[in-house]
């Protein structure tokens, strides 16, 4: 199993389908289970961080009309440029995100407050030299869309936790996002979680240090395996 696969997913898995909007693995067999997420809002759908797959724009086609793709990692830009010029549409990036834009060849927008003419507002979680990344949240749906802080693949999560948050992130927690009390949790890396979001979103954040050596452990038992 790669850790990151590469060339044109054909054999892409849709996830966490839900009446605003719908997430997809690229490449299902991939340990980073880099995940991607089309946000519908009225018409406009939003591409969050996404993949390229096959039969992409005639699901999409499905949901609405494409508004733009979002970047909410600065390492996070994937696929976001191709399919942004497909669409005709500009990729929106959080106007702290400096260095972002010049990396990306197609039309650029910046984000200040939120997505336009959506209820995602765009919230600032990391900002240093070596690591950049904003969050959505929508109050009315209790949608929480995080790139890279926590995640659900095997290497973000120790023991029985549904949700984890960064291993290079577990001893300074991203405790801003307690300040939300989410329904859905729509992540970069895995499957989302949408039951009891909440509650797995504080066990998290507040396990994450004294959790840290046990999923150091299980990862070199992985890596050793």
């Amino acid at each position: 199993m790669p850790m990151k696969a590469s060339g044109r997913a054909s054999s892409w898995r849709e996830i966490d389908e839900w009446e605003g909007g719908t997430s997809w693995i690229a490449y299902p067999d991939e340990t980073m289970q880099r995940a991607s997420h089309a946000l519908v809002d009225g018409d406009d759908v939003w591409l969050v961080d996404p993949v390229d797959v096959d039969g992409l724009d005639e699901r999409l086609s499905e949901l609405g009309t494409v508004r733009g793709a979002v970047v909410l990692l600065d390492r996070h830009k994937r696929d976001s440029a191709a399919i942004a010029r497909r669409h005709d549409v500009p990729v929106f990036v959080p106007e702290w995100m400096d260095d972002v834009p010049a990396d990306i060849d197609a039309p650029v927008e910046p984000i200040r407050r939120g997505l336009p003419d959506s209820n995602y507002d765009l919230h600032k979680l990391v900002d240093n030299p070596l690591w950049k990344e904003g969050f959505l949240y929508d109050e009315d749906s209790k949608t929480l869309v995080v790139a890279e802080a926590v995640g659900t693949t095997s290497y973000f999560r120790a023991g029985r936790e549904r949700l984890g948050v960064h291993p290079a992130l577990r001893l300074t927690p991203p405790r801003s996002l307690g300040r939300f009390a989410p329904e859905r949790i729509l992540v970069g890396h895995g499957h989302g979680v949408t039951e009891d979001a909440a509650g797995a979103l504080a066990e998290a954040l507040d396990s994450s240090r004294w959790r840290t050596p046990r999923l150091y452990a299980e990862a070199v038992r992985e890596f050793v395996r």
